[in-house]
């Protein structure tokens, strides 16, 4: 029954893509829309394949850059979640920084990290961290504190230590809402690398798009638009696909949704 949902989903996705660029296509056909204003689903794909090798370049480097800052935001955001759920201080007076800091556009502070951590790939991974940290450490701070008080209770009764309480009732009640923030943290990575690169960068997708733009090549730069949805769908299913492979109950109990 799932598998036939899930190749129901993929046929209808697929049905509506296609027809999307169909009339695309077809829009600028009729209407003679000029190339350097609208190029046609076919131009980009043409372009896609004759400049593969300079597309994947770049996108292996924004990928690294990905990945490393949407990392970087799981090894420090979660300890930090866990440490603002335990501990009075850091809830009442850190965790209403952090929220004042994510208020902050992000754009604004690239210039100092430029100064401070220089021109190149560091200051891109940092810029990622950053933007993915704020939603993946809330989502675990949400999950934390969502453990029922009669779970709780029956854990004391039986004895259960602490550590024991965090490992065996809330960390396991914690992890669905974790992986939500999972799913924006690294879909906001992919944000966050783009922006750095065009703020401090020779190299990447987001460089590339700056290149095409100052020569007013729009077929490239919907050709780096295209090769950024990728990314972003890819990581996104991965991490929904770790999600269903390690909390198979979660899925079993909402019905296989």
């Amino acid at each position: 029954m799932i598998q036939r949902m899930n190749w129901r989903q993929g046929l209808s996705v697929s049905v509506t893509l296609i027809g999307m660029l169909a009339v695309w296509q077809l829009i600028c056909v009729l209407f003679a829309v000029p190339a350097y204003l609208l190029p046609t689903p076919l131009d980009i794909g043409s372009r896609l394949i004759s400049d593969g090798d300079v597309l994947l370049r770049h996108t292996g480097i924004t990928l690294f850059e990905i990945v490393a800052g949407f990392g970087l935001s799981v090894l420090f955001g979660i300890p930090a979640a866990v440490i603002i759920v335990y501990s009075r201080y850091f809830s009442q007076a850190v965790f209403p920084l952090l929220i004042g800091l994510q208020c902050v556009p992000m754009i604004s502070i690239a210039p100092l990290l430029i100064t401070w951590l220089g021109f190149g790939m560091i200051t891109q991974v940092v810029i990622a961290f950053l933007i993915a940290f704020f939603p993946i450490i809330v989502s675990a701070v949400v999950g934390l504190k969502s453990m029922e008080k009669e779970m709780n209770m029956l854990a004391m009764s039986l004895r259960a230590s602490k550590l024991q309480i965090f490992l065996y009732f809330r960390l396991p009640r914690a992890l669905p809402s974790i992986f939500g923030g999972f799913k924006v943290g690294i879909t906001l990575s992919v944000v966050g690398a783009v922006v750095a690169e065009f703020v401090s960068s020779d190299r990447g997708l987001g460089y590339l798009q700056l290149v095409a733009n100052a020569k007013l090549d729009i077929t490239m730069q919907f050709c780096v638009i295209v090769m950024l949805a990728v990314i972003g769908l890819v990581l996104y299913n991965l991490v929904g696909l770790i999600e269903r492979i390690a909390l198979p109950w979660y899925r079993a109990s909402r019905g296989g949704e």
